[in-house]
């Protein structure tokens, strides 16, 4: 080669490597990120060009190319052109999750081969799933749930032989879903999608839960009918069929008919003479609360002529026969019982829990629950009245009128819903700790045994109140449902022997519940396993902050450090060994410091940054050397 030529070539490779067709660096990755901030960012992606891509917010590099982006809720819109992420070929974790982001996904996503953990959950992407995401063998999580994906679901799925999470609900797949073996498999979702047919052997060891709001059938299902199995009918075996089951119809239409003809005459009369306790007891309930009001379950409580022993001084306002004519209906079904809110002829409204599998001696079940009743504290609910009798057992409390954390936090975000702000949710953590040490000041042996969002009842002004305390020693030992046992600590062995150092424990998750928004029941895969104590410690450990706070505290960047800081009391509370845990009065007392601070921050500056927390690297690495510590 002469030498023109040889100066022509060192001229123009530092430009080629700077194109696909050369080797990638970290230019290549600047330039695909610079495109991708162009297409999508709309002014919220607040990159430096001229600084390295590493230090930009939501991106993190090794070995000098970028290999994670994680920007959840930072208001991404639009479609994902090619020539972006898929130019970022040693990406290995991305989370875009709970943005407006739209369109297919880009086909050119194949080519990140070293793509482990995918977020894309909350948007609002389209089309069939690509096929080129079934070359991505090393993927451990893919997370698509509530897009609008389209299509069928893929056999190609098959090809992911590493995964081990796949979440593809609240989408449009439809069809049968394949055959899949996915050996490492542990979470696995494809509800509410218009998804028919059998499920297959190699997903029958999942929850029903995964199946919900389908149109499947089979194992962990109801069992599938004979027009479900692959007999292969012929077309008129299958007219033949239908034409039986629609004479079927009709003739049975027929009967049904003449038989009401009949009755009507006698039942006009039956109706006159019958007596009308029914109507008595749910006087202006309606035929819904008729259901499920108290006397409607059959609760029978007026033959035993027994009366209700009120537990607080003061007036006796209503009777027991007041509750069996109140307008009554279901609150919440739990672990202890059903709860009903009962409101009186006189326009009061009270809460009615009617006990479930309780078999004490009524002398040990009267102290138990004089005990309960004895509990005064502004962050209990209190307990006023109860009743027993050899069949029944009710207990009567104040009514909270907002209804669980557990509801607001995770019940319907339609439309006109609102996040709790970060003012509400430090009060509600403070007021709950409040309310539970109050409880472990009465005496060692004494704890509340159920501590879960749906326990924590809110006011007007959204005070928090703590129910359901100390009930766990009047029931019989049940199998717990797993929303609860998400609460439960790793040594708890018997629900009614819960010390107290394990109320702290599910005081823990709790307050990690009220900072993530996340429910623990959720399934958790980030590199840190499948509850949501492990799951925050193992994105702290990454320093990767702004992703464990829920979307509704992302906009408050003047509290930032107290936020860590309530997160920090949070993962010391779930701590795995009881004498790793604070007690409640160290969590009281951390907590009030946490508001305090709070309140000051927010007063030297009312003007709230709107934009997505930053990464809160300093907080992030002292959170860490607590984890490792513990």
């Amino acid at each position: 080669m002469d030498s023109p030529g040889v100066l022509l070539v060192f001229f123009l490779l530092p430009l080629l490597l700077c194109f696909p067709g050369g080797a990638p660096d970290l230019e290549a990755d600047r330039a695909a990120l610079l495109a991708f901030q162009a297409a999508v960012g709309r002014g919220e992606l607040l990159w430096n060009a001229s600084a390295t891509p590493c230090s930009w917010v939501g991106v993190r590099c090794n070995g000098g190319r970028v290999t994670r982006i994680r920007l959840p809720a930072t208001r991404l819109v639009g479609q994902i052109p090619a020539g972006t992420l898929g130019n970022l070929t040693a990406l290995q974790v991305v989370s875009l999750r709970l943005n407006a982001l739209s369109g297919p996904l880009p086909p050119d996503l194949a080519s990140c081969k070293e793509l482990r953990i995918v977020y894309l959950q909350g948007n609002r992407f389209s089309g069939e799933i690509p096929a080129g995401l079934f070359s991505l063998d090393k993927l451990v999580l893919l997370n698509l749930a509530i897009n609008n994906f389209t299509g069928g679901i893929s056999p190609g799925f098959n090809n992911l032989t590493r995964l081990e999470t796949l979440h593809l609900e609240h989408n449009q797949l439809s069809g049968e879903i394949p055959d899949l073996h996915l050996p490492t498999l542990v979470q696995f979702n494809v509800s509410f999608n218009p998804l028919n047919g059998s499920i297959p052997a190699g997903l029958r060891r999942m929850s029903s839960d995964a199946f919900l709001g389908t149109g499947l059938c089979g194992l962990p299902l109801r069992a599938c009918s004979p027009m479900h199995e692959k007999s292969k009918l012929s077309g008129d075996a299958i007219a033949g069929i239908a034409i039986g089951a629609v004479v079927g119809f009709l003739i049975v239409a027929a009967l049904l008919v003449i038989l009401c003809r009949r009755g009507r005459g006698s039942k006009r009369t039956a109706n006159v003479e019958a007596p009308r306790e029914s109507e008595r007891a749910l006087r202006g309930s309606g035929a819904v609360q008729n259901e499920n009001g108290l006397a409607a379950e059959k609760v029978g409580l007026s033959r035993y002529g027994q009366s209700l022993v009120f537990l607080k001084p003061g007036p006796k306002v209503y009777d027991l026969e007041d509750l069996l004519g109140a307008s009554a209906a279901v609150l919440g079904r739990g672990t202890t019982g059903t709860t009903y809110k009962a409101m009186l002829e006189t326009g009061m409204v009270v809460a009615v829990k009617r006990l479930k599998d309780v078999n004490l001696p009524e002398e040990e079940f009267r102290e138990k629950v004089e005990a309960i009743g004895a509990m005064d504290h502004p962050n209990l609910v209190p307990l006023h009245a109860f009743y027993r009798s050899k069949d029944e057992k009710l207990l009567v409390y104040d009514y909270i009128p907002m209804g669980s954390l557990s509801s607001v936090l995770h019940g319907n975000r339609g439309a006109g819903w609102t996040p709790l702000d970060w003012e509400t949710r430090s009060g509600i953590a403070l007021a709950a700790a409040r309310g539970i040490e109050y409880i472990h000041s009465i005496g060692s042996e004494v704890s509340h045994g159920n501590i879960k969002s749906s326990n924590i009842l809110l006011g007007n002004s959204f005070e928090a109140h703590v129910s359901d305390y100390s009930l766990a020693n009047l029931v019989s030992p049940s199998d717990t449902p797993s929303h609860a046992a998400c609460y439960r600590a790793p040594e708890v062995t018997d629900a009614q022997k819960v010390s107290q150092k394990a109320d702290v424990y599910s005081f823990g998750v709790l307050l990690l519940e009220l900072l993530t928004g996340k429910p623990p029941m959720q399934g958790f895969h980030d590199e840190g396993g499948p509850d949501l104590p492990r799951w925050v410690q193992s994105v702290v450990q990454e320093e990767w902050i702004s992703e464990v706070f829920d979307l509704g505290l992302l906009r408050y960047q003047n509290v930032e450090e107290e936020m860590v800081q309530l997160l920090q009391v949070g993962i010391d509370c779930a701590a795995q060994y009881p004498d790793k845990r604070p007690s409640m009065s160290q969590v009281v007392i951390q907590i009030e410091e946490v508001h305090r601070s709070s309140l000051a921050s927010m007063g030297r500056n009312h003007q709230q940054d709107h934009h997505a927390i930053g990464d809160a690297d300093d907080q992030s690495s002292k959170l860490t050397d607590s984890i490792e510590e513990s």
